[in-house]
């Protein structure tokens, strides 16, 4: 018998949840599931590998990727799990954001959102893509737990306000927290810190904006060791629900970090535009003002990034013997019948 794959552990992880949580409410149950999305190149596979102390070189993600970690809370105690899924592809493969988000994993689950800081022209149109597409996904899931547990939906709606602080009740008014806990992590900063000071207040001011008003953390990273620890107690926190740093730092010229609730919007200040120009700026929103004074300094790009995926059934790191074979013999004989019906084409053609 062949050994199991991550794929048909993860399967039998979820049932397994969707047995046990039809006992009781369900909601402690030792696992929690991460799911890291963001810039391709990003960096997620290089913070999930660090969070799991695996001394072993990243590999691109080309679709969906799964993982799991084990920790134990005390001695003589059975071991908590964490799953950790990852996006490959940026923006290329939304589609695949609704298999680790369901009804039986939603209680337990929390996104990572990885932003690759050295290409701010990208940044916006993949944190918007990427955002807009898993919010819309969680919130259908929300309301097929809703119809089954109404109890347990409101409670996880309430359980994101109750994170928020209180200190600035102003803000409660103009935030629309992410339905799940988020996380929102700018990758490369060693790269970043080298960028002119005007362009580093302007990304910095909108993703403070964009984190508190989603009511997420916000934490820059590079290859730096420091840096890299703190972002794994970040995610074990998510993963293991260790104790929450209530560290900060806004600071544009050092590595910002800003545990979820602790920013406020009198804190970060209005657009970085001239006031005479905020008029000529034509916005429905506060988010849609940020947008377009961010795009106003870093125009998106306009890329088909489905050009740049790879095809996973020719990578070797996916080889499997079999299926090779099988896939082989499929494209000889799909390469022998376009040459008989070539043949048959042209045969018609003499013939007429």
């Amino acid at each position: 018998m062949p050994s199991e794959t991550l794929w048909e552990i993860a399967k039998a992880e979820v049932e397994k949840r969707g047995i046990n949580g039809s006992e009781g409410d369900g909601a402690e149950i030792g696992e929690k599931s991460v799911f890291f999305i963001g810039s391709k190149n990003g960096g997620k596979t290089t913070i999930i590998l660090r969070c799991l102390d695996r001394d072993e070189p990243p590999k691109p993600t080309l679709a969906l990727e799964y993982t799991y970690g084990r920790r134990a809370k005390g001695h003589n105690t059975p071991k908590d799990i964490a799953h950790f899924w990852e996006l490959g592809g940026g923006t290329s493969l939304l589609d695949l954001i609704s298999v680790p988000i369901t009804s039986d994993t939603l209680r337990t689950f929390s996104l990572v959102l990885v932003l690759d800081l050295s290409k701010p022209n990208d940044l916006w149109p993949t944190m918007e893509n990427l955002l807009q597409a898993t919010k819309s996904h969680v919130d259908k899931m929300i309301m097929k737990l809703g119809k089954t547990n109404p109890k347990a939906a409101s409670e996880m709606r309430q359980k994101i306000w109750n994170n928020m602080q209180k200190d600035h009740p102003q803000d409660r008014e103009l935030i629309d927290p992410f339905p799940v806990p988020l996380v929102i992590i700018g990758s490369k900063y060693d790269i970043f810190q080298d960028f002119e000071s005007e362009k580093r207040k302007v990304i910095c001011k909108t993703l403070r904006f964009v984190a508190h008003y989603y009511g997420a953390s916000l934490m820059f990273t590079s290859k730096s060791e420091a840096l890299l620890l703190k972002i794994r107690g970040v995610i074990n926190q998510l993963a293991f629900g260790i104790d929450k740093s209530k560290s900060i730092c806004v600071d544009q010229n050092k590595p910002l970090f800003i545990t979820a609730g602790l920013d406020s919007f009198s804190q970060i200040g209005s657009p970085p535009v001239p006031e005479n120009d905020i008029g000529k700026l034509h916005a429905h929103s506060p988010m849609e003002l940020w947008k377009k004074v961010y795009e106003k300094l870093f125009p998106p790009k306009s890329i088909n990034t489905l050009k740049n995926i790879k095809d996973p059934a020719r990578d070797p790191q996916y080889a499997e013997s079999e299926v090779d074979e099988m896939r082989i013999q499929k494209d000889q004989e799909l390469e022998q019948y376009k040459r008989s019906s070539s043949k048959s084409w042209k045969q018609i053609e003499l013939d007429s």
